[in-house]
């Protein structure tokens, strides 16, 4: 609404002119967004959704949902998260559980713990913590241990 339309074009959200969430469907899920904590918003407490959420202010406590989390570059969020997909240009310190991915987007600050299967991390990104990742096999699928053959002048441990 008070800058809105200008701060969206720029950050390519996927919303039309007036602000509002577009008809195209984007792949971070950003056009069904529910809930917007606005720049200069402050916010103490717990969230629990479905759907997709937009935060561009400063959060203190808890995300809890299956859906999109869109964490814009300007917000501030210490907070335990756990979410389906979280997409963040801001600062995030605290733990966080993605259940499908994580996507750090320049200029993103990470602090803390982060579990997830799936994490992409843009040049210009701050990583500061520890990662862990499960690999969720598909069903019916083998793994197949790979030789290693090493270079000429190597020597392999072991």
């Amino acid at each position: 609404m008070w800058g809105e339309k200008q701060d969206a074009k720029r950050a390519g959200e996927g919303t039309t002119e007036e602000g509002a969430p577009s008809a195209t469907p984007t792949p971070d899920g950003t056009d069904d967004i529910i809930a917007f904590v606005g720049k200069g918003v402050e916010f103490k407490g717990v969230i629990s959704y479905s759907g997709t959420v937009r935060i561009d202010g400063y959060l203190d406590g808890e995300i809890h949902t299956d859906g999109v989390l869109l964490i814009g570059d300007e917000a501030v969020i210490q907070a335990k998260v756990t979410a389906g997909t979280i997409v963040c240009k801001g600062k995030i310190t605290g733990d966080i559980a993605a259940k499908d991915r994580v996507k750090l987007r320049a200029p993103a600050v990470f602090n803390g713990s982060m579990k997830t299967p799936m994490l992409s991390i843009e040049d210009g990104v701050l990583f500061n913590g520890g990662l862990e990742m499960s690999h969720g096999v598909r069903e019916g699928a083998t793994l197949h241990p790979v030789a290693m053959t090493p270079s000429p002048g190597v020597k392999l441990a072991g």
